[in-house]
């Protein structure tokens, strides 16, 4: 009994001696621990800058979400469907006009293309009325109205340094979307009075599928729906004025469909046509009329400067013709390209003329010459045949008849060799006179030309440049 009291005792102390033990470890670990607590329970309460930058960004984005309720409708459908057209406000503003292409007949433009509508589906409330904006992802997921642009060949959305779209949503419902589009166009040229022309080319845009009965394109404020920049320069044109229309385009299959036009023209600088070609050509057609003044025996100089000026100007025709279109009609530029070529080939068709003539009355003046020139013997000749006929005479029968036969023979010969040459100048003279005169017509035609090709050059240039000016 004793033994089992000791055991007892014993056991009891061992159990208040373990409690001790643990109520001092607690006293001395209580500070620590509570002050690990305490900068626990602080940094939870304030929390680190990340981690509240993170929890935020990730609260806004479900709260955006929440908002325009993406999710809770369906936007293959246009708005109010079944319901009146869709009025969807354009306003376009003109970046630059980066080429015009007259061979190809077509024009490249970079703009800024905004559409306005309202759409309820995406309203929100909003205690400031402040609107939302957002980046093209968000457009893969609403409706946006399907403009495309009419006889376009290429278009595409810039997408440097990411896709240049924009949409800004408001409070109401109201939705703005941006996007910077570059498109090359066809534009119907006229290239009568080229070089002297003015082009107009036309943007349109149109909705792809809504006919005018689901969708309204307008222009939403007029005119002034348009606006280009200042700096705004073609090399080759000069943009005299920008203007917009609408009207209604009929497709017989399909229907009615809204139609807006970006009408804008142009006027050629005439400046680059005028170095480049009408000088050359002019200075071609002044080169040849030099020939006028060369002898017309220097036959080849006169030959080599008109066909040097032949082909400079089948040179020129050449190169203008290789920068435009194969059109049908006759161009301006053509007109006094072709008029020079037949001045300067009607100044080689002169030389022809005159180097001809002048050949034949060479040929005309030594035939006269040779059949028309004096004879030495047919002139002692006939003194021979007087004078034997004197001494033949049956009356002469003494010195002094034969002196005073003599001396009237000799007079009468000498009448009649006189009489003889005389004829024979008079005649010589008539047909060389004709000689001389035709002779002097080929300086008379070099001289004519000399004023007729000028004054007819001058003549053509006031008709021409009246007319296409």
């Amino acid at each position: 009994m004793c033994d089992f009291i000791r055991l007892a005792l014993l056991v009891m102390c061992a159990c208040a001696c373990g409690d001790c033990r643990r109520t001092r470890r607690s006293i001395r670990t209580t500070p620590v621990q509570h002050h690990l607590n305490s900068v626990s329970t602080q940094h939870h309460k304030h929390g680190n800058p990340l981690f509240k930058k993170m929890d935020e960004t990730k609260t806004h984005q479900v709260k955006s979400d929440h908002l325009l309720r993406v999710d809770d409708h369906d936007f293959t459908m246009r708005p109010a469907f079944a319901g009146p057209a869709v009025p969807v406000g354009v306003d376009v503003q003109v970046e630059s006009l980066d080429s015009i292409s007259e061979v190809d007949m077509d024009f490249t433009m970079t703009l800024y293309l905004r559409h306005y509508w309202k759409d309820e589906r995406l309203s929100f409330s909003s205690k400031t009325n402040k609107s939302m904006t957002f980046d093209g992802r968000l457009v893969k997921k609403i409706w946006v109205p399907d403009v495309f642009f009419v006889h376009s060949k290429r278009s595409f959305i810039h997408d440097t340094t990411t896709e240049n779209v924009m949409i800004r949503v408001y409070p109401d419902g109201k939705v703005l979307y941006s996007l910077r589009v570059t498109v090359t166009s066809a534009c119907n040229m006229d290239f009568s009075r080229f070089p002297l022309d003015t082009q107009t080319c036309t943007l349109e845009l149109e909705s792809y599928a809504y006919t005018d009965e689901d969708l309204m394109l307008y222009w939403k404020s007029g005119d002034e729906s348009l606006s280009t920049d200042d700096k705004i320069s073609l090399s080759q044109f000069l943009i005299q004025e920008f203007h917009t229309t609408s009207r209604l385009a009929f497709y017989s299959s399909t229907g009615w469909y809204n139609r807006l036009y970006i009408n804008f023209t142009l006027r050629r600088h005439i400046f680059f046509f005028l170095l480049q070609t009408y000088f050359p050509a002019t200075l071609m057609v002044m080169l040849s009329w030099v020939s006028f003044w060369i002898d017309r025996r220097a036959v080849p100089a006169r030959v080599s400067l008109g066909i040097t000026t032949v082909l400079t100007m089948s040179t020129i025709i050449t190169g203008v013709n290789a920068s435009m279109p194969r059109v049908s009609y006759i161009k301006a530029v053509d007109i006094y390209l072709w008029v020079s070529f037949v001045f300067v080939f009607l100044s080689v068709l002169e030389y022809a003329a005159v180097n001809y003539l002048t050949t034949v009355n060479d040929g005309t003046e030594r035939k006269l010459r040779q059949k028309h020139a004096p004879c030495a013997c047919d002139a002692s000749h006939t003194r021979t045949v007087m004078l034997n006929g004197a001494y033949s005479n049956p009356d002469s029968n003494g010195l002094a008849g034969f002196a005073q036969t003599t001396g009237e023979e000799d007079k009468q010969d000498r009448m009649l060799v006189h009489l003889s040459v005389e004829g024979d100048d008079a005649g010589s003279k008539k047909k060389s006179r004709r000689g001389l005169r035709i002779i002097q017509n080929t300086h008379i035609i070099d001289s004519y030309s000399c004023m007729i090709f000028p004054g007819a050059f001058i003549f053509f240039n006031v008709i021409y440049w009246s007319v296409y000016c």
